[in-house]
C-alpha cells in the first residue's frame, strides 16, 4: 500500500478528470496518494503506467484495500467509489429510476462535455496551427452543453433527485476551466444563471474547495 494510503491516484496537474476523482475521494474521507504524470515526458504512455491503464490516459485509480483493484475512466471511477464506499447513498443513487438518471448524466459528461470542452482547449491553446473555425465550433458546443444543464437546473437544484451527487461532481472541473479559459465574452451569470449558481454551490463544498486549491497550487 502506498505510504499507508488506501488509494493511489495517477493524475495530471492541470487535467480536469483526475481532480474530480480527488474531490470525490475527499468527499468520502478516503486516504489517497496522487502521482502526477508528466505528459511532456510521455509518462502516461510509459509501461509503468500502461500496465495499469492500457489507454495511457489519466485518471487511473488503484484500491489497495480491495486487492489492488485498478480502474480507469473518471466516471467509471466515480461509480465504483460510490457503489463501494457510499453505501448510505450520501452522494449517489444506487436504486430506483434515479440510478439510471445518474448514469445518464455521467454518460453525457463523458460523451458531451468532456470531448467538446477538451477539443476546445486543444484548438485554442495547444494546436500548432491556429484554426479559428475549430475554436469557434467547440466554443459553441461548450455553450450548448451549458444550455442543456441550464434547462434542467432552472427547474431543479441538482441534476438528479433532490441532492448533490456524483452526477453534479462529474461536470465541475471541466466547467470551471471552460468558464475561465475557453469561453470568451461569455457572462455565465447572465447566459446560464442557474448553472452558475449550481457550480458555485459545488465549488463552495469543503472537499471540492480543498481540491481546487490544491490544483491551483500544483499549477504554479
Amino acid at each position: 500500500m502506498s505510504d499507508g494510503k488506501q488509494f493511489t491516484l495517477y493524475s495530471h496537474k492541470s487535467g480536469p478528470n483526475g481532480w474530480k476523482v480527488a474531490a470525490f475521494l475527499e468527499e468520502l474521507g478516503l486516504s489517497y496518494e496522487t502521482i502526477f504524470l508528466d505528459f511532456q515526458k510521455g509518462e502516461q504512455k510509459a509501461p509503468e503506467h500502461t500496465k495499469f491503464n492500457p489507454n495511457g490516459r489519466i485518471p487511473t485509480l488503484i484500491d489497495h484495500k480491495n486487492g489492488d483493484f485498478v480502474i480507469w475512466e473518471s466516471n467509471a471511477i466515480l461509480t465504483y467509489l460510490a457503489e463501494t464506499y457510499d453505501k448510505e447513498g450520501k452522494f449517489s443513487f444506487s436504486s430506483g429510476l434515479e440510478k439510471y438518471q445518474q448514469l445518464q448524466w455521467l454518460f453525457f459528461q463523458a460523451s458531451g462535455q468532456g470531448p467538446y470542452f477538451g477539443q476546445g482547449f486543444w484548438f485554442k491553446l495547444f494546436h500548432s496551427e491556429k484554426i479559428p473555425s475549430a475554436v469557434e465550433r467547440y466554443q459553441n458546443e461548450a455553450k450548448r452543453v451549458i444550455s442543456v444543464l441550464e434547462g434542467v437546473l432552472s427547474k431543479s437544484e441538482w441534476l438528479v433527485g433532490d441532492k448533490y451527487t456524483i452526477a453534479d461532481l462529474s461536470f465541475i472541473t471541466w466547467h470551471v476551466g471552460a468558464v475561465n479559459a475557453l469561453l470568451e465574452n461569455y457572462d455565465i451569470s447572465k447566459e446560464a444563471p442557474h448553472v452558475d449558481a449550481w457550480a458555485k454551490k459545488i465549488q463552495a463544498r469543503p472537499a471540492v474547495a480543498k481540491v481546487f486549491a490544491e490544483k491551483a497550487a500544483a499549477a504554479k
